[in-house]
């Protein structure tokens, strides 16, 4: 399908634009430790997040893009959004809509940063860009109104655009269904939702995102005294809380494979989410694992590259990502301790109900406590993942003719391990509507962990991508193709309007 675009102009804007705004926006917003509100529970107090805002919020405004709005929404006691309307233009359609999603919030520190490098500590080394947050997700923003600068630029149509930045993704997006509601009558009705808040297998082409795990977690604690007391005195008679929380692990993972044990956190991984599987491992190669730091020696937990990919994608997973109750090596005596907690973040498969899930962990830890020690379970987080719709032909088309533009490879499609909630919150509202969820979140970038980095030139490409299927969708509209899509996706949303959590 034709978009009627110069794509060596959309690459020069976009580059352009790049180099001498994002990145040097993307430097000044690593340096604020704007921590989702799950790692900072003074965040209202600290400002970082409100700085965070404003950054972005006073890029945007400066921006010669005509009508558009740029607004801060707040709600009492919420996270605050970035609210940004933009018409159609140049003969585009205002009542078709296309959705632009990001996130502004950070993971927290994390230890294990190279010399010289920090998650507040911007590091331009080469086409990196090292620092928390500017790939995941500050350069959102940027490239989204980039993309839509970039068409505007050379005069080609597209529908009106919103973009929704909100600033509680890494806690679970628990705000952002209210304001989706608040703001149900300004957003419209999208018949596309394009997300920039996923990964790539590479950095050689472009990767769209099928599925997106679930996530069940919290904190688990087992008390069996007190007080501390000493170990030689109590041990044999007094049961090790380590020991009874290790035991309870037990009845949800097989300690030596990693399997989950649970039948009801498994579901019937669909056909063709395996035939994609089966591609990404016939192109990926030993890439599905030695992306990861593993230490010399290390092998990963299956010798069948497709079964790797279905485990970090359609499979529930057990991570311990938080420990307390432990002291420190050097300031370990000799005490039999008086409890212990783990934070579990377990992984869910897309299609599984997070809160069924959430209530199953609470039944199958909770009961019969060995011993009679006290046990309980703090659930933080229960949030269903996603799997995409059916594909829509033009929207096919219009990816793959992207990624051969820009990267001079076919696109290529893969589930995601990660959560993102707001897709599964689009996808029940608007069940329709047709999703490009794509990112830079590709090899060694290591998003949540020391020296995450933002690999530039692929920034640059998933920009000029986002552009081009902008473009698409403005044809497609044109023909009817996306009409049906935008009808059932507001007979979805009237009937859903109420129902998001």
């Amino acid at each position: 399908m034709s978009t009627s675009i110069d794509p060596r102009q959309i690459q020069a804007f976009v580059n352009r634009k790049w180099d001498e705004e994002i990145v040097p926006q993307l430097i000044e917003y690593i340096r604020i430790p704007n921590k989702s509100p799950m790692f900072d529970d003074h965040w209202v107090e600290h400002g970082h997040m409100d700085r965070a805002v404003a950054l972005m919020e006073r890029w945007a405004k400066a921006q010669p893009i005509p009508g558009m709005q740029v607004e801060v929404v707040r709600l009492d006691g919420r996270t605050p959004l970035i609210f940004i309307d933009i018409p159609a233009a140049n003969g585009g359609r205002n009542d078709d809509c296309v959705l632009l999603y990001g996130h502004l919030d950070k993971q927290p520190e994390m230890t294990g940063w190279d010399e010289g490098k920090g998650p507040w500590e911007p590091v331009l080394e080469g086409d990196r860009l090292y620092g928390r947050g500017g790939a995941d997700d500050g350069y959102a923003i940027y490239g989204s109104l980039a993309a839509i600068m970039a068409l505007q630029a050379q005069g080609a149509p597209h529908a009106r655009c919103v973009v929704l930045i909100e600033a509680c993704e890494e806690s679970g997006s628990y705000d952002l269904p209210f304001y989706v509601d608040h703001l149900a009558d300004r957003i419209g009705k999208p018949s596309l939702v394009v997300c920039l808040d996923s990964g790539c297998g590479n950095y050689e082409q472009l990767w769209c995102t099928t599925s997106l795990r679930g996530l069940a977690g919290g904190n688990l604690t087992v008390k069996v005294l007190s007080e501390g007391v000493h170990s030689g005195d109590a041990s044999g008679i007094v049961p090790s809380s380590f020991r009874v929380i290790r035991t309870l692990l037990s009845r949800i993972e097989d300690e030596a494979t990693g399997r989950i044990l649970l039948d009801g956190l498994h579901v019937d991984i669909p056909e063709e989410r395996r035939q994609q599987a089966q591609k990404v491992a016939d192109v990926l190669g030993s890439a599905v694992y030695d992306k990861f730091p593993l230490l010399p020696g290390m092998r990963p937990m299956h010798d069948d590259l497709t079964e790797l990919v279905l485990n970090r994608t359609w499979r529930p997973a057990l991570s311990i990502t938080g420990v307390d109750g432990i002291p420190p090596l050097d300031s370990a005596g000799n005490v039999l301790r008086p409890f212990t907690s783990l934070k579990l973040s377990l992984r869910l498969p897309p299609t599984l109900d997070g809160k069924r899930a959430g209530e199953l962990l609470q039944e199958v830890l909770l009961r019969d406590p060995p011993y009679g020690a006290h046990v309980s379970l703090s659930l933080e987080k229960a949030s269903s993942g996603w799997n995409a719709p059916p594909q829509a032909p033009w929207l096919t088309e219009a990816i793959e003719q992207a990624s051969l533009t820009f990267f001079g490879k076919p696109a290529m499609y893969m589930g995601e391990g990660g959560t993102i909630p707001f897709m599964g919150m689009l996808g029940e509202k608007f069940p329709a509507a047709q999703f490009m969820i794509t990112g830079v979140l590709g090899p060694h970038s290591n998003a949540h962990g020391p020296n995450e980095f933002l690999h530039i030139p692929m920034g640059k490409a998933v920009t000029a991508c986002v552009a081009s299927v902008i473009a698409a969708h403005h044809s497609a509209s044109l023909s009817g193709q996306t009409t049906g899509t935008m009808a059932a996706a507001g007979n979805a949303y009237a009937g859903a309007k109420h129902g998001c959590c």
